[in-house]
């Protein structure tokens, strides 16, 4: 399985929003990361989906600055 083939089985959740929000950037934003920020982007995936779900939405922020920006470009990819 490609890596790029594992992360969208990853970002397949149990929530219609989060499905979205992630598949969209999967699709026009994750060619653009780094080698870190795609790091980061896997571990991202390891967050429960309340926490992601209040993060993507934009409800709370992420204390972390890394995340933030990732956060931040996962929204964009989202956004008409």
């Amino acid at each position: 399985m490609s890596e790029l083939a594992r992360l969208r089985w990853k970002c397949r959740r149990g929530m219609l929003e989060l499905d979205l929000l992630l598949r969209a950037f999967i699709n026009g934003g994750y060619a653009q990361l780094d080698a870190a920020q795609r790091a980061r982007f896997d571990q991202l995936l390891d967050y429960p989906d309340a926490l992601l779900l209040e993060w993507l939405m934009g409800r709370i922020r992420p204390t972390d600055k890394d995340v933030v920006q990732l956060v931040d470009k996962i929204r964009a990819a989202a956004a008409p």
